[in-house]
């Protein structure tokens, strides 16, 4: 029998035995419970003054400003200058966190060069250095988007280092057997081992991505989400700070959610199941 029909037979036999794997999962209605009792009380509370108009507006009046500053095309342009803050930001840490973590987690020299420091800047509160960005570089779009790229080096670095430094020894030993130059093993067994960690490292990213550019833009911003929400608080505008928030929030699942369809892709030769990352 060859190779070719005992792999089809295999597949035959993983469809038989998981047969919910080829029909498409549908939504279960039952995770949107919890958020709509969630809202049904918000706006109970507040039509009934337990909750003060002031305090935190209603649901309703929440999707009204969310209406009225869209077509004011308030949302709209803070929207895109955040946006490209954020993709300024996060292409720049990319870069830096991952370059750093392949040199590190490829080259003894490089660990010995690269870790400590990074180590060590790791260990601050990147977000406590705000005042110390505006002081060296103003209040304009670079300490923004600094901000947000040191947010988004870390988590690169860490999970690129452990990736590649997990990668199984016998998988390169047998690459070196077979004959691999060093830049294929690079290629074809490094890279790949490492891609489970990366993307992992890429969702911590992102959702870090987002805090640092609501920290940047509501301390120190002219345009953006965040000085929409700072001008709606100096009139006690909650319902549009909530809508603000609401899209921070909105930005943050959507682009976590490309990640993991962009893992699924990617980590398609992985086995399905729990183990396997079948979300």
């Amino acid at each position: 029998m060859s190779s070719t029909t005992l792999a089809r037979t295999a597949g035959d036999r993983r469809v038989a035995a998981h047969p919910a794997s080829t029909t498409r999962r549908l939504p279960d209605l039952r995770r949107w419970i919890s958020p709509v009792a969630i809202l049904l009380v918000w706006q109970l509370a507040s039509t009934t003054g337990l909750l003060a108009e002031d305090e935190l507006a209603s649901p309703l009046r929440v999707v009204t400003a969310a209406v009225d500053v869209t077509a004011s095309g308030e949302l709209p342009e803070g929207l895109l200058v955040s946006l490209g803050r954020v993709a300024t930001g996060l292409v720049l840490g990319l870069v830096v966190g991952v370059g750093l973590g392949l040199l590190s987690g490829l080259s003894r020299w490089g660990d010995h060069l690269v870790d400590p420091p990074v180590q060590m800047l790791r260990a601050l509160p990147h977000l406590g250095l705000v005042p110390l960005f505006i002081l060296w570089f103003g209040i304009g779009e670079l300490p923004k988007v600094l901000l947000v790229a040191l947010g988004v080096l870390f988590p690169m670095y860490l999970n690129v280092h452990a990736g590649v430094r997990g990668v199984d020894p016998k998988l390169l030993e047998a690459a070196s057997v077979s004959g691999f130059t060093r830049a294929e093993r690079l290629r074809h067994v490094v890279l790949p081992g490492a891609m489970p960690s990366t993307l992992t490292g890429l969702r911590l990213a992102l959702g870090i991505a987002w805090l640092s550019i609501i920290v940047a833009e509501t301390t120190s911003a002219d345009a953006g989400l965040g000085y929409m929400i700072m001008n709606a608080r100096e009139f006690l505008r909650t319902d549009v700070i909530v809508v603000g928030l609401a899209v921070y929030a909105l930005l943050g699942l959507g682009t976590d959610l490309l990640v993991r369809r962009l893992e699924r892709t990617v980590l398609a030769w992985r086995p399905a199941g729990p183990a396997g990352g079948d979300r």
